[in-house]
């Protein structure tokens, strides 16, 4: 009886609904980013969504729309 080896292709099996990396990245406040990061609360960002941080933004991430304009409101 012989052995054979069969090949898998390279198969990224992941669908967007399984990637949990945000579409866009939401201006919070700076102490309540490490307390959600640490103890796992929800945060509340500028626009009004509520999530708990899961991941960092990285320079050039996009930023939620709406939380740019709040925030540019809130500089003048």
């Amino acid at each position: 009886m012989a052995t054979q080896t069969i090949e898998r292709p390279d198969i990224d099996e992941r669908t967007e609904q399984d990637d949990d990396t945000p579409k866009v990245f939401h201006y919070v406040k700076k102490d309540k980013i490490a307390e959600s990061a640490v103890m796992g609360n929800h945060v509340v960002a500028l626009c009004g969504e509520v999530f708990p941080v899961t991941k960092s933004a990285k320079p050039g991430s996009p930023v939620c729309e709406k939380c740019k304009k709040v925030y540019e409101k809130m500089k003048k």
